[in-house]
């Protein structure tokens, strides 16, 4: 399998730009995932790699050799698209046939490759089935087999779990992260989901109008986010972000000053603010904790105005003189609306942001 590398890689529809200067690799036998909002060029950026559209400028490299001018069928990948794109006339043997027969492959070995991915995708009763006959969660996996049989160097999927409900969704993403153990090949997957993004990458490739944003494991984009973009867009609920001024800097700490009402002192060396400079402090839901007492450490008073209960956890926005905040409540903790309740803010888990919206500092996990 080869490794694939996008060099200054820029892509405009009608003068409007949709890809500007990626700059990427993929390792051999990686599942990378590629996420951020609708409209941000993933799907334009799996067609390219694929040959589906050709890049304005910019080269691809499989396996250090460019590949622009490749037809897709000579680069050897397969593609699964949101829509499953099944022949409705066909079974679904014949949907998996098909593939093997554009490559004139015998008829004893495509039978066999036809059983292998069946067997894989479990499906192998259903192949008699025409597609109206089949389940969406059905259809995709007959999507998916017909990838598979071709033995692809590169496996492609454009959204392919859009459609399906969640809990079907979810097993789905055990079944690709199961497919990628047993067949071992490199593999993008694009979608808009961060949970899918989360639970399924080796390497995860954050787009946003066009450009990468950041590129990491899971771990690292969402403990270590490079700006505000990334924290927000990972994380359920949203990161809350205060903004505040820096009052006061030493060597290795800054005093950031929340609207006049609260100061917290964070230990941390920077060299790109100072005091004066607007800065804002980014806490995730889960790091908040309610406080009996009013501590040491820095507290807030919050007036619950919604809880959001699923279960074994709520969702609970408290109004504060600093602004709304969503902290994550467990189970054995209850929160009732118009309740005021005390938070502690955990110092040593605040990310901090400058004016631009790009990380200053994130904590040490």
């Amino acid at each position: 399998m080869p490794d694939i590398v996008l060099r200054q890689l820029n892509k405009s529809f009608d003068g409007t730009p949709v890809l500007e200067n990626i700059n990427m690799q993929i390792n051999d036998g990686e599942l990378t995932v590629v996420v951020g909002p609708s409209g941000c060029g993933k799907s334009t950026l799996l067609r390219i790699i694929a040959g589906l559209e050709d890049p304005d400028s910019g080269d691809i490299l499989f396996a250090r050799k460019r590949v622009n001018k490749l037809l897709p069928v000579e680069r050897n990948v397969a593609m699964v698209f949101q829509s499953f794109a099944l022949y409705p006339h066909m079974t679904v043997f014949e949907n998996l046939a098909f593939p093997l027969k554009m490559l004139r492959l015998p008829h004893a070995q495509a039978e066999k490759k036809i059983q292998k991915a069946a067997n894989i995708l479990d499906i192998d009763s259903l192949l008699d089935r025409k597609p109206a006959q089949l389940s969406g969660g059905q259809q995709q996996r007959v999507a998916m087999g017909r990838a598979i049989v071709r033995d692809p160097a590169v496996y492609l999927f454009d959204e392919p779990l859009s459609n399906i409900d969640a809990q079907l969704r979810s097993k789905l993403r055990e079944e690709i992260a199961h497919l990628h153990q047993e067949m071992g090949g490199t593999m993008i997957f694009v979608t808009h989901d961060q949970m899918e993004a989360m639970t399924l990458a080796d390497r995860i490739v954050v787009l946003n109008a066009g450009s990468i944003e950041q590129s990491g494991s899971s771990l690292e984009i969402y403990h270590r986010p490079a700006n505000l973009f990334v924290a927000k867009f990972f994380g359920a609920p949203q990161m809350n972000v205060l903004q505040g001024i820096i009052s006061a800097k030493q060597e290795n700490a800054v005093e950031l000053d929340l609207s006049g009402s609260l100061l917290l002192s964070l230990s941390l060396s920077t060299k790109s603010l100072h005091v004066g400079d607007c800065a804002m402090i980014g806490i995730r839901a889960e790091d908040f904790k309610i406080a009996d007492i009013k501590l040491e450490e820095p507290t807030l008073l919050g007036k619950t105005i919604r809880v959001e209960q699923l279960g074994v956890e709520s969702h609970v926005t408290l109004e504060t003189e600093v602004g709304n905040v969503v902290i994550i409540v467990r189970d054995e903790t209850a929160v009732l609306p118009g309740e005021i309740v005390r938070i502690k803010i955990p110092l040593t888990r605040c990310h901090l942001f400058d004016a631009q919206g790009q990380a200053v500092s994130n904590p040490i996990r």
